[in-house]
């Protein structure tokens, strides 16, 4: 029987406001030991950063770092699931859309993060090349 979401998840995500400076975010996920941050306005889940989003659509591209904002290099759109989903779901899920976090959404607001780590035995060698994330 697979578990509720509730039981893997982090709870309390790191999360910013959208027009945070995109340094703010790294030093974040860096003092955190994060790979991505949740990117919200005014307390609502609208997107998602991650290291990768950061070096693909900000060092890259050549930007000024220090001038760039969330909203200009976050993914938006984001795949969420909510906290009484199973894991089995979240796996899907992960798979179907090549990510390895999904935010963990209820009522609207961010309450928790999953990542492929937390919803896959580390003895099941099948999952890690499912996703692109």
């Amino acid at each position: 029987m697979a578990q509720k979401i509730r039981d893997v998840m982090t709870p309390e995500p790191v999360a910013l406001p959208l027009d945070a400076p995109l340094t703010e975010a790294a030093r974040l996920m860096r003092d955190q030991g994060v790979g991505g941050v949740l990117v919200t306005q005014a307390g609502r889940l609208c997107g998602v950063l991650t290291d990768r989003d950061i070096v693909v659509r900000a060092v890259a591209e050549g930007r000024d770092l220090r001038g760039t904002r969330l909203d200009q290099v976050c993914s938006a759109g984001v795949v969420t699931i909510g906290p009484d989903d199973e894991t089995d779901a979240a796996v899907r899920l992960m798979r179907e859309r090549g990510v390895r976090r999904l935010p963990v959404v209820e009522n609207g607001h961010a309450v928790g993060i999953v990542s492929l780590r937390d919803v896959v035995p580390e003895d099941d060698d099948t999952s890690a090349c499912a996703t692109g994330d």
